[in-house]
């Protein structure tokens, strides 16, 4: 654990040192707002919550989060230092659970740049906190099942493009499986046993439920699971390449 936690603090922060930690915050919280605001009408709509502002999200982390996690190993492929990082006394599952860890923290940090909303909200009217609460948590687990999947591609590969495209087109599928343009696929030839599975992986589903401020166990250990999933993934993709 200390060695997951020095790389982890180390990855974290190589991000602030350039500039795109402060492009990714700026351009998130730009659209976050916009969105919130011009599409979402939050002030016409008269409500004391944050329903606007977070039904957003999963469009948002669709393209942005991809943008952070196709870096992760893509990069490190590329120039030829994922060699010099394997040589270092440290696992692959260290190295691939600290820069997800770092990636994590670090969306969360960009998340955190929304709270003025959230006391805008309070002084305006009274909202139930614990249902922004229970959001906020909902969307920052959300970032990270996007993240940890994007991480696992970024792995694959060495180019960041093909990393990036990879990771939207299988974050999308997660989106929408509970949706009818996934389920369509399945109908009519699959068990009802199959669409029902299917349609549990929906990640928009199981963010709606906690953005709603129901917490369900059954939301978070799918959250948990398909972080824990994808690291292990992970890990045996770094440990492949390592061996090549």
């Amino acid at each position: 654990m200390r060695t997951i936690a020095t790389l982890t603090r180390r990855e974290l922060a190589a991000y602030f040192a350039s500039p795109l930690a402060y492009v990714f915050v700026v351009i998130f919280l730009t659209f976050a707002g916009g969105l919130t605001f011009y599409v979402g009408g939050f002030i016409e709509r008269g409500q004391a919550d944050l329903a606007a502002f977070f039904q957003f999200h999963p469009w948002l982390y669709l393209f942005l989060v991809p943008a952070i996690g196709m870096r992760l190993w893509a990069e490190e492929r590329k120039t030829g230092t994922i060699e010099f990082l394997m040589t270092l006394p440290v696992g692959a599952g260290q190295a691939v659970t600290a820069k997800f860890l770092a990636a994590w923290l670090f969306t969360g940090i960009a998340l955190v740049g929304t709270v003025p909303l959230w006391i805008t909200v309070s002084v305006l009217g009274d909202p139930d906190h614990g249902v922004v609460a229970t959001a906020y948590l909902g969307s920052w687990l959300m970032a990270g099942g996007f993240l940890a999947i994007s991480a696992c591609v970024s792995a694959a590969t060495s180019n960041q493009v093909i990393a990036f495209v990879g990771a939207v087109a299988i974050c999308f599928l997660f989106m929408m499986s509970g949706l009818d343009l996934v389920q369509a696929a399945f109908r009519g030839w699959a068990p009802d046993a199959v669409l029902q599975a299917v349609r549990d992986l929906s990640l928009l589903g199981n963010f709606d439920a906690l953005s709603q401020g129901v917490v369900d166990a059954r939301n978070l250990f799918y959250f948990a699971s398909l972080i824990a999933l994808a690291l292990v993934v992970n890990t045996a993709i770094v440990e492949m390449k390592r061996g090549r």
